[in-house]
C-alpha cells in the first residue's frame, strides 16, 4: 500500500515514523524543501516530494494530510486530480469533510484527531469515517490507522473534544509525570529510574483500562484498601483540587474562559 503523508511536521513526522515501524513499505511525503525535514527523510528512508503534482503522479492509495488547519483545503485543491481510489484522511482540526469534498469531490474523505504517540504505534486516534462510504474505503481507512495505535470511531461532531482529551492530554498526563518524579527525587530515587518508572505505571494503568474496559473509579478502588496508604494520596489530591484542576485544564483547552 502505498501512503503519503502531506505535511511532514511534528504530527506528519510522526505518523511517518509509526508507519515504517509498522512495516509500511511504501511511505512518502510531501513537504516544502526543508532541512530538517529532508534529513528526516534520509535517516528513515522514505521518498520525499516538493510538489502535489508528483504526489498525484506517485498515485498514492492514501493520502494522510497534516497540514495546518487554515491552508489544508487549499492544499488539497492542489491535490485535485489524484485517482478516484485514493482516500484522504484530514488531521487537520477543524477542517469538515465537506470543506475537503469540495476540493476532492472524486475522493473518499475522512477525518480524524491522531496524537504524537503515533510515533511508537500507541497513539489514540479519534476517526470520523467518511459519511457516504464504501466498505473497502472504511476497512482500508481503519486498515491504516490501526497501525499507528487505538481507532476510536466517533461522529465528526465530536473530533474536537476528542483532539481536546486526545490531543491536549499527554501534555497534562507529562505534567502529572513531571511532578511525580519530583517527589520520587525528593524521596531518593534517581531521576532516570524515576522517570522510567512512572512511564511504566501510566503505559500499564492504561493498558488495564483499556483492555478491562472497567470505569477508572471501579479501578482506583481496587488499589485504594481502607486506611492505607494510598487513599491517603487520593485524599490530598482532592484536598489540592486535583480533579477540578483536570476538569479545568480540559475546559480551558475546548476554548471555555
Amino acid at each position: 500500500m502505498k501512503i503519503t503523508v502531506v505535511g511532514v511536521g511534528s504530527m506528519g513526522g510522526a505518523i511517518v515514523k509509526g508507519l515504517i515501524n509498522s512495516g509500511v513499505d511504501e511511505v512518502s511525503g510531501l513537504n516544502p524543501t526543508n532541512p530538517r525535514v529532508s534529513k528526516l527523510a534520509d535517516q528513515l528512508g522514505f521518498q520525499l516530494f516538493t510538489t502535489a503534482s508528483e504526489v498525484i503522479e506517485y498515485r498514492p492509495d492514501v493520502v494522510i494530510l497534516t497540514t495546518p488547519a487554515n491552508i489544508t483545503v487549499a492544499v488539497a485543491k492542489e491535490l485535485d486530480g489524484l485517482p478516484g481510489s485514493t482516500v484522504i484522511i484530514s488531521a487537520a482540526a477543524g477542517v469538515r469533510q465537506h470543506d475537503l469534498q469540495e476540493a476532492l469531490p472524486n475522493n473518499a474523505i475522512a477525518t480524524m484527531i491522531p496524537n504524537t504517540p503515533v510515533a511508537v504505534n500507541a497513539g489514540t486516534i479519534g476517526l470520523a469515517l467518511p459519511a457516504p462510504d464504501s466498505k473497502d474505503n472504511s476497512a482500508n481507512i481503519t486498515h491504516v490507522l490501526n497501525q499507528l495505535g487505538d481507532v476510536i470511531l466517533v461522529t465528526e461532531d465530536k473530533l474536537d473534544i476528542v483532539g481536546v482529551v486526545g490531543g491536549c492530554g499527554p501534555a497534562f498526563v507529562d505534567v502529572f509525570m513531571d511532578a511525580m518524579s519530583d517527589a520520587a527525587v525528593k524521596h531518593g530515587l534517581d531521576r532516570r529510574t524515576a522517570y522510567e518508572l512512572i512511564a511504566s505505571m501510566v503505559k500499564g494503568t492504561g493498558a488495564l483500562a483499556y483492555d478491562t474496559g472497567k470505569s477508572p473509579a471501579a479501578l482506583r478502588d481496587e488499589v485504594t484498601s481502607p486506611a492505607g496508604t494510598t487513599i491517603k494520596g487520593v485524599e490530598a489530591l482532592e484536598k489540592h483540587g486535583f480533579r477540578f484542576g483536570v476538569i479545568d485544564a480540559v475546559n480551558k483547552a475546548n476554548g471555555e474562559n
